[in-house]
């Protein structure tokens, strides 16, 4: 897949989130909420100041993401699910290693 965002966007792939709480209750997938964590796979060159000089992002391709739960607009891409957002929609980037 070639996609390439514009601007300021990123293109997020979510991450799955577990199937069982740390006491080991299964939860069913109608009572699961979609993960609010992603990984980036994609950035745009950035938006542009009022100078119209280009502001680089902050993220950078395989960044681990958090986002609001409704942040993002939800597209198909080769049979994958994405979401593309602005960079303002990511509160933040986890680091380390995945617990």
């Amino acid at each position: 897949m070639k996609f390439r965002p514009l601007h300021d966007r990123v293109l997020v792939k979510r991450l799955e989130s577990d199937t069982k709480t740390k006491g080991g209750i299964i939860i069913p997938d109608t009572a699961k909420e979609k993960p609010q964590e992603g990984e980036v796979i994609a950035v745009g060159p950035g938006a542009r100041d009022d100078d119209g000089k280009i502001v680089a992002l902050d993220v950078k391709v395989g960044d681990r993401i958090l986002f609001g739960k409704w942040s993002g607009t939800e597209v198909k891409l080769d049979g994958e699910e994405y979401l593309i957002m602005k960079e303002s929609d990511v509160m933040g980037i986890l680091e380390g290693e995945a617990a």
